[in-house]
């Protein structure tokens, strides 16, 4: 099943031929990919034609070595300083990985375009997923716990995070997330620059 996202009209975003494309567009093989992402060419393949789906962790490696972001793979909103989502009018991506027909939920909060310097998400995350592996990238990252528990690893520190909780972190250090708890998680969470 391939990482999806979903508008509120129900109609699915096919990040796998999203990916295709920006690949395509950018004129790199499947394996120059494969070999900077640490994954094999048919596996990448798999994720580009939807029998497949990459974990958060890999997705976001694809999309470094694209030059691009996640956002970049959800519906384009034309640049403008103001823009106003309504609550259910927000995209979704879903990063299901290897098979799930679950996994963490990116509610878009900033919409991907150009002139934005922040990106904004609710992350929902159900019991015992998270971001699988760690992640390391340009920027900060800001969050806070809306709903439920969070383990968020920073280097080699593991921080148990309940409701009402927030933390701050330079995104070059290696980080994880993962929901220890019974209950779906929501954290809302901030990147500058645009990285997802």
């Amino acid at each position: 099943m391939a990482a999806r996202g979903q508008r509120s009209n129900n109609q699915p975003i096919e990040l796998g031929q999203r990916l295709k494309s920006a690949r395509k567009s950018k004129g790199l093989l499947l394996r120059e990919v494969a070999d900077q992402v640490g994954c094999s060419k048919s596996l990448l393949s798999k994720f580009e034609h939807g029998a497949a789906s990459p974990s958060l962790a890999t997705l976001h490696r694809i999309v470094q070595v694209l030059g691009i972001n996640i956002g970049a793979l959800c519906d384009h909103v034309p640049a403008s300083t103001v823009h106003v989502s309504k609550a259910n009018g927000r995209p979704l991506i879903n990063t299901a990985a290897n098979g799930a027909s679950v996994g963490v939920v990116l509610e878009r909060l900033v919409p991907h375009g150009a002139g934005h310097q922040l990106q904004g998400n609710i992350h929902i995350i159900p019991p015992g997923h998270g971001s699988v592996g760690s992640i390391t990238h340009e920027g900060e990252e800001i969050g806070y716990v809306l709903a439920g528990r969070l383990d968020l690893t920073i280097g080699k520190e593991t921080f148990r995070l309940t409701e009402g909780d927030s933390f701050v972190f330079s995104s070059g250090l290696d980080h994880a997330y993962r929901n220890p708890g019974r209950k779906i998680a929501k954290v809302i969470w901030i990147n500058t620059p645009p990285t997802f």
